[in-house]
C-alpha cells in the first residue's frame, strides 16, 4: 500500500486515487518519459527525462553539466499517461481519461559503480528492452560525463480517471453526441542509420514491439 502523507493526499477527485503500490509500478513500467520538478536558484523548472525502476527506487537519467540537476532539497517527478479525451454534453464535464503517478523526495546521486550500471541498465530498458545486452556498454569517460539520480517511491500518489463523461442528469436528453475518444500509441516501423557500413536485420527485441496491421 501507498503510504499518505500530506503532499500525497488527494484534494479533489479522492474517487480516482489508487493505493494499491502495484498500481504505481503500473503506471511507471508503462511510461517512458517522467518530468522532473525541480527549483534552481529560487526558480521552479521542470524537465522531460528518461527513467527506469527497480523495486521501489526510480532512477533517473542525466548529465553531469546539467543546470537543473544542481538544485537542492526535494523534487517532484510526475508520469502520465493519456488514454482519451471525454466529450460531455457540457463543456463543463469535458475530461481527460488518464493514468499519472507523482513521486515526492529528495534525489541521490548514484556514485557507486555497480549501482550506476545497474541504474543505468533500468533506464535502457525501459526506453528498449533488450538493448542493453545488444549495445556496447559505456566507457569510464561516458559515465564520467553521465549523472545517475536515485528517488525513492515511499511518498508517492496514483491518480486515475476512465470511463465515459458524467453529465449533469438535466443534460442526457440534449442532442448533443457524447463519449470518449481514445487515444491509442503506436510504433512505426524501425528506420535503419543512413551511417551503419553494414547490413543487419533489425533485432528481434525492437521488432517485437510493432503491433501487426490488422
Amino acid at each position: 500500500m501507498l503510504s499518505t502523507t500530506p503532499r500525497t493526499t488527494l484534494g479533489r477527485s479522492k474517487h480516482r486515487g489508487l493505493t494499491d503500490r502495484e498500481d504505481l509500478y503500473a503506471v511507471l513500467d508503462a511510461g517512458l518519459v517522467c518530468h522532473l520538478g525541480v527549483v534552481v536558484n529560487g526558480a521552479p523548472m521542470v524537465v522531460p527525462t528518461g527513467y527506469g525502476r527497480i523495486g521501489d527506487t526510480l532512477y533517473l537519467h542525466g548529465s553531469t553539466g546539467a543546470t537543473s540537476l544542481r538544485g537542492t532539497g526535494d523534487v517532484c517527478v510526475t508520469v502520465t499517461h493519456l488514454d482519451g479525451v471525454v466529450l460531455a454534453r457540457s463543456v463543463f464535464h469535458h475530461s481527460l481519461n488518464y493514468r499519472s503517478a507523482m513521486i515526492y523526495g529528495p534525489l541521490r546521486p548514484v556514485e557507486e559503480d555497480e549501482e550506476l550500471l545497474a541504474g543505468l541498465r533500468a533506464i535502457t530498458e525501459q526506453l528498449a528492452p533488450g538493448q542493453w545486452d545488444a549495445a556496447r556498454e559505456p566507457t569510464r569517460k561516458e559515465l564520467a560525463a553521465t549523472s545517475v539520480l536515485a528517488l525513492s517511491l515511499a511518498e508517492a500518489s496514483v491518480k486515475v480517471r476512465q470511463g465515459p463523461p458524467l453529465d449533469d442528469e438535466e443534460d442526457y436528453a440534449l442532442p448533443v453526441w457524447a463519449g470518449v475518444l481514445p487515444l491509442h500509441s503506436a510504433w512505426g516501423v524501425p528506420e535503419a542509420d543512413p551511417a551503419m557500413t553494414m547490413e543487419l536485420d533489425v533485432p528481434k527485441h525492437i521488432t517485437s514491439r510493432i503491433m501487426p496491421i490488422r
